[in-house]
């Protein structure tokens, strides 16, 4: 019974863990926005949903394979991100942060209008390399699709340590994030940088789409999920990289064993309680860092 019991709540933190990462990246989408311009954009889990119904348009009508379809949705998504900055946000720079909350959220509004008409309001789903399959481990019988969503989450953590640390353009980015007039006056496009990072935003939400597909179906209300991704955000620490992520694995495995041990209901509200629980102990959150105020 014991080892039942023990391999029960593996099982739990490995679909919690899974949960996470989808909130986690849809987190990081956040974190990745605000600390370049200090915006918080609410359209986040809107435009995970048109990457999700991107590559579904790419792997199931225009018969992609799921790997290519993958990857040109994520690029169709992130130039979609830079356009969005580049043509509307940017237009709304040096206003009041109210301004910034209503434009994304009518964004979001219009997003989820556009999907419902061209795609309809139906659920949808394609076919990946790992719906319906599961592994056994140790007595644990796990699927993959959790499993992929959490390997594809730990790999996107490394491209974007390197990418961020390592590369001309990701030290930029990192510059331009902490003191925009010191790096427009080192040369650094700032402008062309907040696109970028608008765009990469994007690519990473729509890759949460995509590993979210064999778990949920692809809906145009999907984007709700970022309610519980910005709790997330808040949780880690809002500004913090890692928190993201780990603000997200927190609150998807207690959401598992709150649907586990308590009665119905309770694991929708689960990342709400948790948030509370932390703005009582530590407002700053988990992985909080010194924002100095940008001239």
């Amino acid at each position: 019974m014991a080892v039942e019991d023990a391999a029960r709540i593996l099982q739990l933190v490995v679909n919690g863990a899974a949960s996470g990462c989808i909130y986690g990246l849809i987190a990081l989408g956040f974190v990745l926005i605000y600390k370049a311009t200090e915006m918080v954009n609410f359209a986040q889990g809107d435009i995970m949903m048109l990457g999700g119904f991107v590559a579904f348009s790419l792997i199931a009508h225009f018969h992609l394979p799921y790997w290519v379809g993958g990857l040109l949705a994520m690029l169709i998504t992130a130039a979609f991100g830079y356009v969005l900055d580049a043509v509307v946000i940017r237009r709304v720079i040096g206003q009041p942060q109210f301004a910034v909350v209503m434009l994304t959220l009518g964004l979001g509004f219009i997003f989820r209008a556009v999907a419902g008409i061209t795609w309809g309001y139906d659920s949808v789903g394609f076919e990946t390399p790992f719906t319906n399959k599961t592994v056994n481990v140790g007595g644990m019988i796990l699927g993959e699709d959790n499993l992929s969503i959490i390997v594809g989450t730990v790999l996107l953590c490394g491209v974007l340590y390197v990418f961020f640390s390592k590369t001309r353009i990701g030290v930029a980015m990192q510059a331009a994030s902490q003191n925009q007039l010191a790096a427009y006056y080192m040369g650094i496009p700032v402008r062309t940088i907040f696109s970028l990072i608008w765009a990469i935003s994007a690519g990473v939400a729509c890759l949460a789409g995509i590993l979210l597909s064999p778990v949920s179906m692809i809906d145009v209300n999907m984007g709700g999920l970022a309610i519980k991704a910005f709790a997330a955000a808040v949780i880690g620490g809002f500004g913090s990289i890692p928190g993201s992520l780990v603000g997200g694995v927190i609150v998807g495995i207690v959401e598992q064993f709150a649907g586990y041990k308590l009665p119905a209901g309770f694991q929708e509200v689960t990342s709400n309680v948790v948030l509370l629980l932390m703005l009582f102990i530590r407002p700053q959150g988990l992985f909080a860092e010194r924002m100095g105020k940008r001239v």
